[in-house]
């Protein structure tokens, strides 16, 4: 009878043990996968900044251009000869888009400021070139019917009207990046990678080179070794460059020199690229910055985030909102239920503990007994839960599914573009209306392992602290009465 009745209880509080560990290992899991689901979100808003501003970019530096009504940029003007007859003519606008222009010397401001580990200026440019024939028409004068012999109010000159003139031209709008060529590990064509011919040389500051979007040569049947022209300057096409988004941040990139003279913004820039020493820092670089460097607005991918419409956004929102609570709400359950069960365990041992105290042990002892059980089916539940959770993080890597970043023309730079059609394009204003495929990976961290070691221990003390209240309040009387 004895040994029917131990095997009984032994059942009975391995199943108890189980719920326990399970229900604390299922709290767990889920806080690991979604921790680990925000981190790797994280990681793609990073990947949204590199994708428009170029790899190893933890922030940007701009001015937003402001509106034509307060001194802003005027709309580009075409001037043509209208004389020439049948010939063709050409005209091209070559001017800064998406911000107002900095001085260069910004450009060493921030590479000074704490916290920084390198700075680069870049100029975005967008050009509108128009190609084509104005045909005069011929005049066919007309009487006068006015019955003022010719004056009396007349226009003082002769009157008819122009036949067969008209006119025919091809509009053709492209971006070009003026790159610092001294210092190419930072900017946006970071983010391509040279798949024909070469890349910049450092000595090539102000030489007419260029390196050519492999999207837009395929479009154009521009080759390594081919000119293309801008603004009356012929530049030879040193490299072909692939974007690894699949679209690239500028059609053409020359020496940032050469953009400067093109575009009459000699010593200025349109954007800083920052790198900061320590990713842990960006925030504190960001408010150095702002507050040593007034007029300017600083851009890092928690901002870019603000402004980035799509699957990612709902995703993240999920993760942050939903998934965060839910994985409280759930471990409040497991912690609760863990409680509630070792208590239970602990009123159906009442003849074992009573008999104990009638032995000689204290309430303590009993206490530190209980809570030793509940502390290793926390441990437990803790391990399972961890193995579940990157597990669970594990396929969520593995499947990688993608997700879209739509960055809209909000996002093209703080305080918006520079207005009217120069606004899209270039590394920054091509932001407007431009989709990232991302995929999502769910990396665990130390410090999330940490927090799931935290939170088994927690949840071992808390079932604890019920059972060893419940077996505190145990008297040696209790055995006597469950003798049978």
């Amino acid at each position: 009878m004895f040994f029917t009745y131990l095997r009984r209880e032994l059942r009975r509080r391995r199943k108890a043990a189980l719920v326990v560990a399970s229900g604390l290992a299922l709290g767990i899991a889920l806080v690991i996968v979604v921790n680990s689901a925000s981190a790797g979100m994280q990681q793609a808003q990073g990947k949204v900044l590199e994708s428009l501003y170029g790899l190893g970019t933890d922030m940007t530096v701009t001015k937003a251009a402001p509106p034509p009504s307060e001194g802003g940029r005027e709309r580009p003007r075409f001037n043509f000869d209208a004389q020439d007859g049948d010939e063709t003519q050409s005209s091209d606008i070559v001017m800064p888009q998406g911000f107002e222009t900095l001085a260069s010397s910004t450009v060493g401001k921030v590479a000074d400021q704490t916290g920084v580990a390198g700075a680069v200026g870049g100029l975005s440019l967008s050009v509108l070139k128009v190609d084509g024939e104005f045909k005069p028409g011929e005049f066919a004068p007309r009487e006068n019917t006015s019955g003022g012999g010719g004056g009396g109010g007349g226009t003082g000159g002769p009157q008819g009207e122009v036949r067969g003139g008209g006119a025919n031209f091809d509009v053709n709008s492209y971006t070009v990046y003026g790159t610092d060529t001294a210092h190419q590990d930072l900017g946006p064509l970071t983010s391509s990678k040279i798949t024909d011919g070469r890349a910049f040389e450092t000595t090539e500051t102000d030489a007419k080179v260029a390196v050519v979007d492999s999207a837009y040569a395929k479009e154009k049947k521009y080759k390594v070794g081919s000119d293309v022209t801008i603004k009356g300057t012929k530049f030879e096409i040193v490299g072909i460059a692939t974007a690894d988004s699949g679209d690239a941040s500028a059609n053409l990139y020359i020496p940032l020199k050469q953009a400067q003279t093109l575009s009459d913004s000699k010593d200025k820039v349109t954007t800083v690229y920052v790198k900061a020493d320590d990713s842990q820092q960006i925030a504190a670089v960001k408010s150095a910055v702002q507050k040593n460097i007034p007029g300017t607005t600083v851009t890092t991918s928690a901002d870019l985030a603000d402004r980035v419409s799509g699957s990612l956004s709902t995703a993240s929102d999920l993760a942050t909102s939903v998934g965060k609570w839910l994985s409280i709400a759930v471990l409040i359950a497991a912690f609760v239920v863990a409680g509630l069960l070792t208590m239970s365990a602990v009123t159906r041992r009442v003849q074992e503990f009573g008999t104990l105290k009638a032995l000689g042990w204290k309430s303590g002892r009993v206490t530190r007994q209980v809570v030793g059980e509940a502390m290793v089916n926390g441990l437990v539940g803790g391990a399972l839960g961890i193995a579940v959770g990157v597990a669970g993080a594990y396929v969520l890597t593995a499947v990688s599914p993608s997700l879209t970043a739509e960055v809209g023309s909000a996002a093209a730079g703080p305080g918006g573009g520079g207005g009217g059609m120069m606004r899209a394009g270039g590394p920054a204003g091509q932001a407007a209306d431009k989709a990232i495929e991302i995929a999502l990976t769910a990396p665990v961290s130390a410090a999330t392992i940490a927090l799931a070691v935290g939170l088994a221990v927690t949840g071992g003390l808390i079932a604890g602290a019920f059972g060893g209240w419940r077996a505190s309040r145990l008297r040696p009387a209790d055995a006597l009465r469950r003798v049978e």
